[in-house]
């Protein structure tokens, strides 16, 4: 049986297998590094550089591997188109731009830019559509309005929204757009909410009205579970996923030729008001059929896929299979970056093979919440069983080499997808990316450790870095060295060194600004935009530290009003300092008379935690509040100090636990350092009320 040593020996050359797999740039591979150069005029940062020899020479390279012959997904992009949207610019109510086209046009300029990998040129030049187009009759789509697609279906009385964007000026903008010239001044029947993440449902507010929701003339039907899961996943870990995603999503960099170019999914994410209603009919049974405004649709349930909770339709009556964001475009991600539970490729792929047998063998359409349709009953059986396939070789052939003593840090330079799955263009990383997609596996079967107990229990990098640099012979000695990996093409060797000397001194901005040209290269060679604008982030980041500003730092509040009293209550736990909780202890009981809640909350061994529908016979506090005036406080809009001394909220025994409690608790920093020695300027942080509910903004995905 081969080693792993025999499997990491024997990989083929990896400055061919760059241009067809998109991967990083090894070392072994012409492109490398650039040499010094001035400053690039024309770039967006002043310290900014052009792409070097090395990266033209690779990026040339891609271009002659990849399939541009292809060209079946520009044929399918444009099919159907009705009506472009005049205006590149949708306007948010409160007066900044919510959405701007207009930044992209330049991708339309020319067939190639020597700083963009071509794969992704394609992808993003691909996202430019702009406008409304027919699916079939009776359904509609309109794209290019955010980072999601926003798709209506003609019911009997009136249109099926599927997944309403992200915020409501565009949700609003596509509705005028659509009444415009297909709508026919019927009104919105139904909202069918594909799953949890935010560009799917946050604009609802520009379509529905809240009354027509509570009467239940508007139903809301989405996956059982949807609310749980739509808020506690941006909850927990809410404050570092979104500083994750300043990275991830690029959201500091300037569209450009030199900086972010797209997102892969789409082209970005708006920026208007988010609101939620809660489902008022969930989708509970594996498969459910039932009529929709008189429209019959079947449902498939598939939870733990790209989603926690998600599921595809089934229009039978026009044999339109809507596959939700499990089939797009592109490879999906198992691990995302920004952070989230691993997902289960496995099981994504039985459901992308069970949509094919129950559906796709007769389906004529398949439409989805991102990018085009697919029309013809061969090309839908094609894209399912190759999106099947792809999902299911990444889970078991990062299994089969796992099992063979691959590591987590190694799986990425081992694991290849199959060149029958890479030759077919929706099955390229444009969001996922088989680097960080196969470490996640490992990561969901083997954890972070690879096995080595120098690794187990590592020092943490400012603190193992000083022995690097001492051991190296002193930070003039790596900035030479790590001048001439630079200037001679090397760049992971260039980056090796440099981060060690970064993390050491981070305060030493020639190698800050020399570890920046090194990631700019990296990044203009990436066919992941979500690599790319890891790398550029990194590099503007390096050069000019954290941008000063305010953040806002509180989600929309019908998002607060979604979190359950048990989900709040976790997340206090979360906001505490232990450190300041040493020798603390209490018992409360929490009830909320108006939902029939009870809640026993004890803080004990430096520890604030909860069980619900239980209370304490001798609490040192009773704390009795309505939720809906809970949500006040959860919301900032009036603090529990004030409830209390207006009768709102009653208190029994010791109401000095409370403001005990409240002074264990910190607010995250939304713009903590991830680069060393970013945090060069001052940023000022929005302060929390004290018991405010703070889940973030919901992330798009």
């Amino acid at each position: 049986m081969a080693t792993r040593r025999d499997i990491l020996t024997s990989l083929p050359a990896v400055g061919a297998s760059f241009a067809v797999a998109g991967r990083f740039v090894l070392e072994d591979s012409p492109a490398r590094a650039q040499a010094a150069t001035a400053p690039l005029p024309g770039h967006f940062h002043p310290k900014g550089k052009a792409p070097s020899r090395f990266t033209v020479e690779a990026l040339k390279e891609a271009r002659r591997n990849l399939p541009f012959h292809d060209v079946k997904d520009f044929e399918e992009q444009k099919r159907g188109l009705i009506a472009t949207m005049k205006s590149r610019k949708i306007m948010a109510d409160a007066g900044h731009v919510a959405w701007d086209m207009e930044r992209f046009q330049f991708l339309n300029e020319r067939e190639d830019f020597d700083s963009i990998h071509p794969s992704l040129l394609r992808q993003s030049k691909l996202n430019n559509n702009y406008g409304l187009y027919e699916v079939v009759p009776g359904i509609y789509q309109v794209r290019g309005f955010d980072l999601s697609d926003i798709s209506f279906v003609r019911g009997k009385t009136g249109w099926i929204v599927f997944d309403p964007l992200v915020s409501t000026e565009v949700v609003r903008a596509a509705w005028k757009l659509f009444q415009e010239h297909v709508g026919q001044g019927l009104p919105v029947s139904a909202v069918i909410y594909s799953h949890t993440h935010g560009d799917h449902w946050g604009g609802v507010r520009g379509i529905v009205e809240e009354a027509d929701v509570r009467s239940g003339r508007v139903p809301i039907i989405a996956p059982v579970d949807f609310m749980d899961f739509t808020v506690s996943e941006n909850v927990y870990a809410g404050n570092a996923m979104n500083r994750r995603l300043f990275y991830q999503y690029g959201l500091l960099l300037p569209a450009s030729p030199h900086g972010y170019v797209g997102q892969g999914l789409g082209q970005a994410v708006s920026a208007g008001a988010t609101g939620l209603f809660a489902p008022t009919r969930h989708v509970t049974k594996d498969i459910e059929e039932f009529e929709v405004d008189g429209v019959r649709m079947i449902f498939q349930n598939t939870p733990n896929t790209e989603a926690p909770r998600e599921m595809n339709t089934y229009i039978p009556d026009l044999k339109a299979l809507w596959m939700a964001e499990n089939v797009i475009a592109s490879l999906h991600n198992i691990y995302t970056m920004r952070g989230a539970q691993v997902r289960d490729p496995l099981r994504w792929s039985k459901y992308i093979g069970e949509a094919l047998y129950r559906f796709g063998l007769e389906a004529d359409v398949m439409f989805a919440s991102h990018h085009w349709p697919r029309w013809g009953n061969d090309r839908i059986q094609g894209v399912l069983r190759a999106q099947r396939d792809l999902y299911a070789h990444m889970n078991n052939q990062v299994l089969h080499l796992a099992n063979q003593g691959v590591t987590i840090n190694e799986i990425h330079n081992v694991y290849r997808v199959p060149q029958s799955l890479e030759a077919q263009w929706h099955c390229r990383g444009y969001h996922g990316s088989p680097q960080h997609n196969s470490r996640g596996v490992v990561q969901r079967y083997l954890g972070f450790w690879d096995g080595n107990p120098a690794t187990l229990v590592p020092l943490s990098p400012r603190d193992s870095a000083p022995l690097y640099v001492e051991m190296m012979g002193g930070a003039d000695r790596i900035m030479a060295r790590g001048r001439q990996l630079h200037d001679d093409g090397q760049y992971l060797l260039a980056q090796e060194i440099l981060n060690k000397l970064v993390q050491a001194e981070p305060e030493n901005q020639a190698a800050k600004d020399l570890l920046a040209d090194v990631f700019e290269q990296l990044g203009y060679q990436q066919e992941n935009p979500g690599i790319r604008n890891c790398y550029l982030a990194a590099a503007y980041e390096l050069r000019d530290g954290i941008p000063e500003g305010a953040t806002a730092d509180t989600s929309s509040p019908d998002v607060i009003r979604a979190m359950s009293t048990e989900l709040f209550l976790n997340f206090l736990g979360i906001r505490m300092d232990s450190r300041k909780a040493e020798g603390l202890r209490f018992t409360m009981n929490l009830v909320t008379p108006d939902n029939g809640e009870t809640f026993l909350v004890e803080l004990e061994n430096a520890t604030l935690t909860n069980i619900k529908g239980f209370t304490a016979p001798k609490p040192d506090l009773v704390l009795t509040i309505n939720r809906a005036d809970l949500e006040r406080t959860m919301t900032g809009a009036k603090s529990l100090e004030a409830q209390i001394a207006d009768g709102t909220a009653k208190v029994e025994g010791d109401p000095s636990i409370l403001k005990t409690l409240a002074s264990t608790f910190v607010d995250f920093d939304p713009r903590f350092e991830i680069m060393p020695g970013a945090r060069s300027k001052a940023v000022r942080m929005a302060q929390a009320e004290t018991y405010e509910a703070n889940p973030r903004p919901m992330i798009a995905e």
